[in-house]
């Protein structure tokens, strides 16, 4: 039996005796051995030593695979069974709850249902359960687990297997063999809980001449007090202020900090921490939950790659992979690859292939083109169709992993800073316990094989090493034991604290509560969280328990574990934001910003949508036209309008170039014109699939054809209500000169009337009214703009609204009999119109040309017309809303 319990000054005189006394401690858990032992190693540079022995500090779990370890290595291997790895344990058992029919029938979820049968299987053996449950009565779950537990037991004893559940009583038999180290005295330090399985372990250990002992944190007996916050963000805020405050008042300090949720507020938590403790490249404070392995981006990138690498993947993952730094050549062409994946959008589907993206990288001007990340997808698609198909080995598939990640240059060719070197490290660690998963899962194709890698990913906490800081955030289990100068446990709220009761869902509720196991009921959650909170009592010589008074709309009250420490509202100081104190810093220079260098050349890139931003606002046609700032598209399923605009626009086109006249369009017969519709459907569609592929294919193409066939003839129809006339031009490219600027232009269509009057039309799926192209700044100058500089004959303009159900004609023309229904000046419903045509080509030139004058002169105020801003792609640049926010005049001169 236990001898009587050690001081913790009692159990450090023993362990500075060195190797020779032959003393080792056993923890609960790894962080509380690592915390020991900087606790010792304090204690002994108090002493004034420069050198000692490291003390044997190990948690329970270690000290048991220490003890296998020397019998693996020695005459006892050959009988020894094998222990799989967490992840060959995770697989046989979705294997098994795969096979049944609960599985194939009911279980949604099989990696979970898994889980919680393996942590069924370590519970049962931590409490001695198995026996019982074969005689208890079960529910179906339980029955179900029965039937999976018998078949995990004869497999692994089939094959030689066992894992970390039964590791301690593998052990416990083999605790008489010479070859195994046991020391003289082992003391058992912070143990709430001792299983049933860790009492006969340390029985065993006992009965071959161990003395155990046990030890428990002394308690600092200092003072408590419960804080009253507004919601969980005040009380993180508090926190952290508090902690900066102990902080600043005793650099040497040991501040703790116990969330009991902390893996849903972790994000939160470093966020305010880091702002409250302010700038630094090593901040003091340390979150003890590491993050899910593959939410890491240095391993988000291999997995990029993976799925790339298979069949289709979303667009924004394969944006992801253009645009990573992990993979090869990626510092070298930054600029192009972002070129790159800007142009590729405008093409791109929402999913797609390896396969598409090669095609699409391929198929960009020189100015958007990353010959390297070319090579490496040319290289990655032979690479998919030589080594990526059937079914493999985890060995197999590992290798081909590994090989797949190195043609894509992973992991970049950047030095990689320790976090980034120690994620690799442990990526590959991962890597090769996949591999490994070849002694329980058979072969499987690529991607089940890529699926389950990241589910390992994913389940891998990781955190990269960081130097011992003073500020230490921890979840409730692992805060047990551990002393701090000053501890904050936060979220003690009635709801939140004692825990709620988390009875295994698989295992019979009576069998838990009769052995007592923790949070198995109400009442033993209640018992270990009081433990618990005493323990926190004396951790410390100042305790702080806080609690949020509300949550959302619901007031909440104090646990009853803590309902009783006097309230006491804290003098904190109120730290400065890093925002805040940079702004602070800040030297504040005015200056007028609103106009650009005058334009050194006369000809200009955009055409009249350089007119028509200017007129929208002068700012968007500086940045779009002279700086070529512009939004990233997102791809989008099927077409959107201006891609069925655009096919309108060839299939008109197409039919106009062959009739010509309205006179061969009313002497047509009905299948003559079919027949050149069909035609112009049919080539249109072929053209604009070039560029979709997978979009204009198969079905979905056959009803487009027929759409826009439908259409066009409908609005022919229209067109032979008209007069006589010619089309005179068809998508016609005209240079136009205005202001001063050179511009391009492509006119739709241009008609003639039989007495030489001309028309300039512009298709539309949707038309605006005819006062869009009145007043200053038009809406849409794009037709006066035309009418003006590339065809001043013209003596009417019109839109061509080419919509199914509302196909119509919205024109102004000089003269009514130009064209059916085209308004005329003087209008009294055009407010904005000039007196007569020729007044209104004058009013035209002279807005035009000033427009076109004022971008050439570098005017690029942020001036936007009503509502320019709804769909404007620039306004993270021009900042609008911080302008019309009303920020205060230094918020706005630091904006």
């Amino acid at each position: 039996m236990p001898a009587a319990p050690l001081t913790k000054s009692a159990l450090f005189d023993r362990l500075a005796a060195g190797h020779a006394a032959r003393v080792s401690v056993v923890t609960p858990n790894l962080r509380l051995a690592q915390e020991l032992s900087r606790e010792f190693d304090r204690y002994q540079l108090a002493r004034g030593l420069a050198l000692w022995d490291a003390p044997d500090i190990v948690s329970f779990a270690a000290f048991v695979t220490r003890a296998y370890e020397d019998a693996l290595y020695s005459d006892l291997a050959a009988g020894l069974p094998v222990v799989l790895t967490a992840a060959q344990e995770q697989a046989l058992w979705e294997g098994i709850v795969g096979r049944t029919e609960e599985a194939t029938g009911r279980l949604l979820a099989l990696p979970q249902a898994a889980a919680a049968a393996r942590d069924a299987w370590k519970t049962a053996h931590e409490w001695r359960l198995l026996g019982a449950l074969k005689e208890a009565r079960r529910n179906e779950d339980a029955e179900a687990f029965a039937a999976w537990a018998e078949r995990y037991e004869r497999l692994t004893r089939r094959d030689g297997h066992t894992e970390s559940a039964r590791l301690p009583d593998v052990v416990a038999g083999l605790l008489a063999q010479a070859c195994i180290r046991k020391p003289a005295l082992l003391v058992r330090f912070g143990f709430d809980i001792v299983t049933m399985q860790q009492d006969a372990f340390f029985a065993a250990l006992e009965a071959q001449g161990c003395a155990i002992a046990t030890c428990a944190p002394q308690g600092r007996g200092g003072s408590a007090v419960r804080v009253r916050c507004a919601d969980t963000r005040d009380e993180i805020r508090q926190a952290a202020r508090w902690a900066r405050q102990r902080l600043e008042a005793g650099p040497q300090v040991r501040i703790g900090i116990v969330v009991p949720d902390l893996a849903q507020q972790r994000n939160a938590l470093r966020r305010t921490f880091t702002q409250v403790m302010g700038p630094g490249h090593v901040q003091p404070f340390n979150i003890s939950l590491g993050e899910p392995l593959a939410s890491h981006p240095l391993v988000d990138a291999a997995f990029l790659t993976l799925e790339l690498a298979g069949r289709a993947v979303a667009f924004e993952r394969a944006s992801g992979f253009m645009r990573s730094p992990f993979i090869g050549a990626a510092e070298a062409e930054m600029a192009q690859r972002a070129r790159l994946d800007a142009a590729v959008r405008r093409r791109a589907e929402p999913e797609l292939t390896l396969e598409r993206l090669v095609a699409l990288a391929g198929a960009q001007a020189p100015r958007a083109r990353a010959p390297a990340l070319e090579r490496v997808l040319g290289q990655l698609a032979e690479f998919r169709k030589a080594r990526l198909f059937g079914a493999q080995s985890p060995a197999e598939w590992g290798r081909a992993f590994s090989d797949a990640l190195a043609l894509a240059g992973f992991p970049g060719e950047r030095a990689l800073d320790s976090a980034e070197y120690q994620t690799l490290k442990k990526w590959h660690d991962v890597l090769s316990q996949f591999a490994q998963l070849e002694r329980v899962v058979p072969r499987m194709g690529y991607g089940e094989a890529v699926a389950r890698l990241r589910r390992m990913a994913a389940d891998t906490a990781f955190q990269p090493e960081s130097p011992e800081v003073p500020v230490q955030i921890l979840g409730v289990l692992e805060s047990a034991g551990c002393e701090f100068d000053h501890l904050w446990v936060m979220g003690l709220s009635v709801d939140a604290w004692p825990l709620a009761a988390r009875p295994n869902p698989f295992l019979p509720l009576a069998l838990q509560r009769a052995a007592g196991i923790p949070e198995s009921s109400a009442d033993a959650s209640l018992e270990l969280d009081r433990r618990i909170t005493q323990g926190w009592l004396g951790a410390a010589g100042e305790v702080v328990f806080s609690h949020p008074a509300r949550e959302a709309d619901r007031e909440l009250a104090p646990s009853p574990l803590v309902a009783a420490i006097p309230e006491h509202a804290l003098d904190l100081p109120a730290y400065p934001s890093l925002r805040d104190a940079l702004f602070a810093g800040r030297l504040v220079e005015r200056i007028e910003d609103a106009a650009a260098p005058a334009l050194a050349s006369r000809e200009a890139q955009g055409g009249s949508a350089l007119i028509k931003d200017q007129a929208a606002c002068p700012f968007r046609a500086f940045a779009r036209h002279r700086l070529g700032s512009e939004g990233l598209e997102a791809p989008h399923a099927g077409l959107d309008a201006l891609e069925r605009g655009s096919l309108v626009h060839r299939v008109l086109a197409a039919a106009w170039e062959q009739l010509e006249t309205k006179h061969a369009l009313d002497s047509i017969s009905d299948a003559e014109l079919r027949a050149i519709l069909d035609k112009a459907a049919d080539d249109a569609v072929a053209r604009q699939k070039r560029d979709r592929p997978s979009t204009l294919g198969g079905r979905f193409a056959q009803v487009e054809k027929r759409r826009l066939a439908r259409l066009a003839r409908d609005w022919l129809h229209l067109e032979r209500g008209r007069g006589d006339f010619s089309v005179f031009a068809i998508e016609a490219k005209r240079s136009i000169e205005v202001g001063g600027l050179q511009l391009g232009g492509r006119l739709d269509r241009v008609d003639e009337t039989a007495d030489g009057q001309r028309i300039v039309i512009d298709y539309k799926t949707r038309a605006p009214a005819a006062g869009a192209w009145l007043g200053e700044r038009p809406d849409e100058p794009q037709l006066p703009l035309y009418l003006t500089a590339a065809e001043p004959r013209a003596r009417a303009i019109a839109f061509a609204q080419v919509k199914a159900g509302d196909m119509k004609l919205v024109a102004l023309a000089a003269d009514k009999d130009i064209l059916p229904g085209a308004r005329t000046l003087p209008d009294g419903r055009l407010k904005k119109a000039a007196e007569n045509w020729d007044a209104q080509l004058a009013a035209w030139r002279d807005e035009l040309d000033r427009l076109a004058r004022d971008f050439a002169a570098g005017k690029a105020c942020v001036d936007p017309k009503p509502r320019a801003c709804d769909y404007c792609d620039q306004q993270p640049f021009c900042r609008i809303h911080e302008r019309e926010g009303g920020l205060g005049e230094d918020d706005e001169a630091a904006a």
